[in-house]
C-alpha cells in the first residue's frame, strides 16, 4: 500500500466530535455529505483545502470519544488516504480498519501542514519529500492489510463470505 499526498497537521486528543461534529452525525447517515463537515470545528474550510490523496497528520490519542464510526468514515469519504499520529484510541483504530482507513502510528514531529509525503506501509516507511526524510512506521498486521486492501471488513466478508488471510 503506497499513498502520496500533502499533510495537513493537528495536535493532540483530537476527539470524534472534532472529526464529525454532534450536529451532523445525527442528521444523516450519507457519508458524502458528512465527509463535507470533517474536521470544520478544528478548521472551517479544511474540505475544501483537501486534495484526494491527502493525509491528516496528529499527534497522541487521535480519534478519542465517542465509538461511532461516523468519524473513520467520514475521513474516507473526505478523499484522505490515511490518518498519521503517534497514538490512536483504541476503538478509532479498529474503526478506521474495519471502515478501510488506513492508520498509521508514527512520529509525527518531522511532519508540517503542506508537507509532501509518501507513505509506503509495505515498507514500513514515511518519505517527507520536503524535508527529504524518512519516518519509520510501525507496521501493521497482515491480516489488517489484507482488510485494508479489500476495502474493509464488511467488504473483506462479502468478498470471502468470512475471514480469508491466504
Amino acid at each position: 500500500m503506497l499513498f502520496q499526498g500533502k499533510t495537513h497537521k493537528f495536535g493532540s486528543d483530537v476527539n470524534t466530535d472534532y472529526i464529525i461534529s454532534g450536529k451532523y452525525k445525527f442528521k444523516t447517515l450519507d457519508m458524502k455529505e458528512l465527509a463535507k463537515h470533517v474536521m470544520e470545528d478544528l478548521d472551517p474550510d479544511f474540505y475544501n483545502k483537501v486534495t484526494p490523496g491527502d493525509f491528516i497528520v496528529a499527534g497522541t490519542n487521535f480519534g478519542c470519544g465517542s465509538s461511532r464510526e461516523q468519524a473513520p468514515l467520514a475521513i474516507k469519504y473526505a478523499n484522505i488516504s490515511a490518518v498519521l499520529a503517534k497514538s490512536f484510541a483504541r476503538i478509532f483504530y479498529r474503526n478506521a480498519i474495519n471502515t478501510g482507513l488506513p492508520v498509521v502510528e508514527c512520529d509525527t514531529d518531522m511532519i508540517e501542514p503542506g508537507d509532501d509525503i509518501e507513505v509506503d506501509l509495505a515498507a514500513g516507511v514515511i518519505r517527507n519529500k520536503t524535508k527529504g526524510v524518512e519516518i519509520p512506521v510501525k507496521p501493521l498486521p497482515s491480516v489488517m492489510i489484507k482488510i485494508l486492501n479489500d476495502g474493509g471488513l464488511a467488504a473483506h466478508f462479502k468478498q470471502y463470505g468470512g475471514f480469508n488471510f491466504d
